[in-house]
């Protein structure tokens, strides 16, 4: 017979599920000296998440192509771990710091292949956000070369580390919600022409070729002039980015595997495009509108929607099965709903719901802990190279189709994508 569902044992779970408030003291041998490759936005957030939720960490080395970001993170390194740390352009000098062992890689995602390949041949653990790389092939070449690496990789899919997604895990996992045959998952934002939500990034007003490295950023992208809009809102162009599909749906199509124990789509179709602020000095190529529908072979659907120009429904995913519905909603609340059947709720449960408020900092703050950890011999990676990568094919595949306008299956023997 399955478990009733009440507030109390929500709580109870949720509590038990939550990343340690207080961390316990560590001995100096288990310092992680760390280097930050990319200081933009991402990289910044991460350096003062590393902080907050690990102990015994030393940033010694940080990089960025704009000196702008350089200044700043070196400040918050010296105001958080209480030391100065080497400044550089060039990755290359984070990697060849024999003192350096881990590695946060927080750059465009065009960069993410040649650098952690690089890192792994340099022998360091690596922090490398997600998508895992910049088509399905680096990412290929990426876990082949994780097989004989000597360090630790994670990849940043930190809801994985949420503990709300870890309790709808454990849930479903007990039967609460009955079979699960459909996920509804969906990311509504909504910002003014040039707001950051649509990926329009404030161009600094100092930025010039001279101290913004536009060949390092180009890395082996087309050769273009210097672009400050593509520098500094890279997302916005197929070159540096996915767009939607591996920025924000990667997100999601990973923790619906974690959740439910999938792994990859057996065939995606794909449909949107750019569809708002659409004047001729518009010059964005990833779509602002996109529905993507995946089918798995083991009887399993998964709708996905995304639209920047309303955000009323924000973000979330609603794991809708036979007896009863959970929803993770914006990384912070996890609600139930029981089916009715007539006038008998399936299992005589009742609706509850569980809120944690700021958890998505607690994620990224334990998912890094997690590799620390790892690297310190005390924990298993939650998001190992392999699970990267299952995530990071989802969103190529949605990229796929829809620019192709075909559906696009996977070829498990072989490991690539097939389209039409």
């Amino acid at each position: 017979m399955q478990e009733h569902v009440s507030r109390r044992s929500f709580v109870k779970v949720a509590a038990a599920a939550a990343p340690a408030a207080a961390l316990p003291a560590l001995a100096a041998s288990d310092e992680v000296t760390v280097g930050v490759i990319g200081a933009g936005g991402r990289g910044y957030y991460l350096t003062e998440r590393l902080y907050a939720g690990n102990r015994n960490v030393k940033v010694l080395s940080v990089c960025d192509t704009y000196q702008g970001n350089l200044n700043r993170i070196k400040d918050r390194v010296q105001t958080m771990g209480k030391n100065a740390p080497q400044t550089t352009a060039d990755y290359q000098q984070v990697l060849a710091n024999k003192d350096v062992r881990m590695v946060i890689i927080a750059t465009p995602e065009h960069l993410h292949h040649r650098m952690t390949l690089e890192a792994i041949k340099a022998g360091k653990h690596i922090y490398i956000e997600k998508p895992l790389a910049h088509t399905i092939e680096e990412g290929e070449e990426i876990l082949k070369a994780s097989a004989t690496s000597k360090g630790k990789i994670q990849v940043g899919t930190q809801n994985r580390s949420n503990s709300l997604y870890g309790m709808a895990r454990q849930m479903i996992g007990q039967g609460i919600i009955g079979e699960c045959h459909y996920v509804r998952a969906f990311w509504y934002r909504n910002a003014l022409p040039g707001g950051a939500a649509a990926w329009r990034y404030n161009v600094p007003k100092d930025a010039s070729p001279e101290n913004t490295d536009w060949n390092r950023f180009l890395g082996e992208a087309p050769k273009r002039e210097f672009n400050k809009e593509r520098y500094y809102q890279w997302r916005l162009y197929w070159d540096y980015s996915g767009g939607i599909a591996t920025d924000l749906l990667v997100h999601q199509t990973d923790i619906t595997n974690f959740v439910l124990g999938k792994t990859f789509p057996e065939t995606c179709v794909a449909s949107g495009g750019v569809y708002r602020w659409t004047d001729a000095a518009d010059d964005r190529e990833v779509p602002d509108t996109l529905s993507v529908i995946y089918e798995y072979g083991d009887k399993f659907h998964l709708n996905y929607s995304c639209y920047f120009g309303n955000d009323n429904f924000g973000y979330g995913e609603q794991f809708c099965g036979n007896e009863g519905t959970i929803e993770v909603l914006n990384r912070s609340t996890l609600k139930f709903t029981p089916q009715k059947f007539g006038d008998k709720t399936a299992g005589n449960r009742k609706e509850a719901v569980v809120e944690l408020i700021a958890n998505d900092n607690l994620a990224v703050e334990a998912h890094i802990r997690n590799l620390v950890e790892a690297i310190q011999g005390k924990a298993q990676l939650v998001a190992p190279v392999e699970v990267g990568q299952q995530a990071a094919v989802s969103g190529h595949m949605a990229t796929l189709a829809l620019r192709n306008k075909k559906m696009v299956r996977w070829d498990a023997k072989n490991r690539k994508a097939i389209i039409g």
